[in-house]
């Protein structure tokens, strides 16, 4: 049946004749409610991800497929799966790679590995991309400073995060004591006579740490900070752009993965900040429509290790349901760019490359 928009058109036109005016149409859709967006800005990817990512790009661009990924490359399965089209083959353990294919290059996650990986690779004669963030690497340097000058090394963090894996196995067994909580550092008994000093796992919530770094200077006063912060200049930055907007949010979306801890803080603190509702989603097809009840303002923004073509993907789909207005709240502004190693500078990295986590617009 044709709409009644379409009626009207074919009337004018001669095209068609109402034969009688109390013939019935079909309805007009009904009025769409209003939707206020407050949009995080920055949001979604940090350089450290950045790079991770560009790294296999050009990778698979300059000695083609198979490229192998030890671990997930960034904590993201659409990221995964984008990279896995490409050509990417992701393992878990350099024993996966067929003998075959030991010529291939294999790419170390962003989160960092233990030092026996790289060596594994070595005695393996593997040719490998270590696309550790700079600011893990960072961290790593910092708690080896902390045992060079005879300190017991505390590393907070959560426990079988690959990045607190990949710190603690920068020092010899028994140098990191992991502590996760405030209740673990009124708990914790120091090896005698040791000094103490402390870094931190890169993604967690300021809050948080803040509180567990004040347990233990309170319990060890002589106990040494590392020489710079710990926490990622982009985990802060998101943290305060979701605290700055949430509040009065009647719900606020986190667009990241489950195993994202960068991600799942930002839900964490988006419900401390007074959002009546924080949920983490990963795609717009997670939302649970029916459930959200009336809503009129939504908080948006993404884990660090999120692409922006789902932020995308989830405004469409409210704009298909909602008269959608977008807030552009921005509370910092990121120029950080980590460059790639020096072995892919010279290939060509286009904006096409990367538009399946970017986008086209």
């Amino acid at each position: 049946m044709a709409s009644a928009k379409e009626c009207k058109a074919l009337t004018a036109a001669g095209g068609m004749r109402m034969s009688n005016p109390t013939d019935r149409l079909d309805p007009m859709p009904a009025l769409k409610k209003p939707l206020t967006i407050r949009l995080c800005q920055p949001r979604g990817f940090c350089a450290g991800v950045d790079r991770a990512i560009q790294i296999v790009v050009l990778a698979l661009k300059k000695y083609g497929a198979p490229v192998y990924v030890r671990h997930e490359i960034v904590h993201n399965r659409y990221v995964v799966e984008g990279l896995q089209n490409l050509g990417a083959i992701f393992i878990e353990e350099l024993d996966e790679i067929p003998a075959d294919h030991r010529h291939c290059p294999v790419v170390f996650s962003a989160h960092g590995v233990p030092k026996s990986v790289p060596a594994d690779a070595e005695e393996r004669n593997l040719f490998y991309l270590d696309a550790t963030c700079p600011l893990v690497s960072k961290v790593h340097k910092q708690a080896m400073r902390h045992q060079r000058l005879g300190r017991h090394v505390l590393l907070i963090g959560h426990a079988g995060h690959p990045e607190v894996i990949g710190t603690m196995g920068q020092l010899p067994e028994g140098a990191v004591s992991l502590v996760e909580t405030e209740a673990a550092a009124h708990a914790f008994t120091p090896p005698a006579d040791t000094p103490l000093g402390f870094v931190t796992q890169t993604t967690l919530s300021v809050e948080d740490t803040a509180g567990i770094i004040r347990v233990l200077e309170e319990r060890f006063p002589d106990l040494r900070a590392p020489a710079a912060e710990s926490i990622c200049y982009a985990t802060t930055n998101r943290q305060e752009a979701v605290k700055e907007t949430a509040a009065g949010a009647d719900l606020f979306l986190i667009v990241g993965a489950p195993n994202s801890s960068n991600s799942r803080r930002l839900v964490e603190v988006a419900e401390r900040a007074g959002a009546r509702m924080s949920m983490l989603v990963q795609r717009a097809s997670d939302i649970p429509w029916h459930e959200l009840g009336d809503i009129r303002t939504l908080g948006l923004s993404a884990g660090a290790s999120a692409p922006e073509i789902i932020v995308d993907e989830i405004i469409d789909a409210f704009r298909e349901r909602f008269d959608v207005s977008v807030d552009l709240a921005v509370t910092a502004t990121e120029t950080e760019e980590f460059p790639v190693m020096r072995v892919l500078r010279d290939v060509e990295l286009t904006p096409a490359d990367m538009a399946f986590v970017n986008g086209t617009r």
